[in-house]
């Protein structure tokens, strides 16, 4: 086998998603269903691997909120489906957060250049 193509490589984007697919099987698996969030194992998943990113979601919504919001066939779990609502939620989220950091940090380079003439 050449040494070339190692098995283990592969793109960010396919590590990112299958990161995003081992994290809710750890989060799925204590409770009840294997394959399904319960509110407590939400709110582990939340605290232990979205703390950081949630404070941009403006609502800053409570588990119980967030919960209802995403449990779409109302069965008080979160199927995967469900639950990567609340991912592509968290993401866009931080993705214009960027943008504005980003936005506020040329704002503020123009003014300091303004001062110097």
């Amino acid at each position: 086998r050449s040494k070339g193509c190692n098995p283990l490589w592969s793109p960010l984007l396919e590590k990112a998603m299958d990161v995003i697919i081992d994290v809710f099987h750890q989060y799925s698996r204590r409770e009840e269903d294997k394959d399904t969030l319960t509110k407590k194992e939400l709110k582990l998943l939340i605290e232990k691997q979205l703390a950081n990113y949630l404070k941009h979601v403006k609502s800053k919504a409570t588990i119980d909120e967030i919960m209802k919001d995403l449990d779409i066939n109302k069965d008080s779990q979160l199927s995967f489906c469900e639950a990567m609502l609340l991912i592509i939620r968290v993401t866009i989220a931080t993705h214009e957060h960027l943008h504005e950091v980003e936005d506020q940090q040329q704002h503020q380079h123009k003014h300091q250049h303004q001062h110097h003439h």
